[in-house]
């Protein structure tokens, strides 16, 4: 898989997720074996750079090559603006979000709205490609509703105006992350273009994963929601779609050592309080995939502590008394 100069290692790319992909999340799914991670969308509005949401999600410090950083936004000039900021920042390529189906976004006319508006999408793709001296690619979904699919439209557009790579949602706007993922339509899209096509939606094991590529014969695969509480699912994936073969999930001393350095560089990364907040989504996950159940009792105190200190103390507790660590 090879998006303008850059061979990724694995075709298994972990999905941009608004309030999940941040740095610390990041840094995890490339040490599990993504191949490629994409930053949480980023407003185009230059006048939102300085507040503390965006200077977070802008920090890219320290990120394996390539930097992939995602732009959302609606008035062309201002995400070629954007796309022009984020290169100067660190990005080497630079995601334009027309996929995400959340009602705040598209309230704006943005995100996976914008398909609705083919003249608009070639604006906006055309601009930003031009204004820019790095791969720009596109997430998409198949339409805005069930009825006015156009993502082979869309797909045609963002080839013609020089988009790199193109990943696909197999939904539509409408049906958010409900019923069953259209892999014909991803199908679809891939025999129409030539650039490289990237499915999503559903991935949740190496074999759906070989599944879904050999069935819309895709270049790459891209999961999102799956890996939240399991990231050594990257790496899972990736052996499959290599050898054939992949490791069981790793031992229970192996996956305690990843959650704590996770949640740690939650805390060391947002601070006391906003660090705090944000970590309890990913202990959260975490637990739902953990050999032992927790308590109610256990969870509430974990999820309502607001001590950085006391959140790892309660949590390392919790996990170190379901296993005993080797010597």
């Amino acid at each position: 898989m090879q998006i303008g100069p850059y061979i990724l290692s694995n075709p298994v790319i972990a999905a941009p997720m608004a309030g999940v992909t941040d740095k610390p999340y990041r840094q995890v799914c490339r040490e599990h074996g993504a191949g490629l991670v994409v930053s949480e969308m980023i407003t185009s509005q230059a006048q939102l750079r300085d507040t503390t949401k965006t200077k977070y999600r802008s920090d890219l410090t320290g990120e394996p090559k390539p930097v992939m950083v995602q732009i959302v936004g609606t008035d062309p000039e201002q995400m070629a603006e954007a796309a022009i900021f984020n290169v100067s920042n660190g990005a080497q390529i630079i995601d334009i979000n027309m996929g995400c189906p959340a009602k705040k976004v598209c309230k704006k006319a943005a995100g996976s709205a914008l398909l609705a508006n083919e003249p608009l999408v070639s604006e906006i793709l055309s601009t930003v490609v031009q204004a820019v001296n790095v791969p720009v690619t596109v997430k998409i979904r198949t339409g805005t509703t069930p009825d006015s699919r156009n993502a082979e439209t869309i797909a045609l557009i963002a080839q013609d105006c020089g988009i790199s790579a193109l990943s696909i949602h197999g939904r539509t706007r409408e049906c958010k992350f409900l019923g069953p993922v259209e892999y014909d339509s991803i199908a679809s899209v891939k025999r129409s273009i030539e650039i490289p096509v990237i499915a999503n939606g559903d991935i949740d094991s190496p074999e759906k994963a070989k599944q879904v590529l050999d069935h819309t014969g895709a270049d790459a695969v891209m999961i999102g929601r799956a890996a939240q509480g399991q990231p050594w699912l990257f790496k899972q994936v990736a052996d499959y779609l290599f050898s054939g073969h992949y490791d069981p999930i790793p031992c229970l001393e192996e996956r305690y050592n990843t959650i704590l350095a996770h949640i740690k560089s939650i805390h060391d990364f947002y601070g006391e309080g906003l660090g705090v907040r944000l970590a309890r989504k990913h202990i959260k996950w975490y637990l739902s995939h953990w050999d032992t159940p927790i308590s109610q009792a256990q969870r509430l105190s974990i999820s309502t502590t607001d001590s950085i200190a006391q959140q790892a103390t309660l949590l390392d507790d919790f996990l170190s008394s379901t296993f005993t660590k080797a010597a």
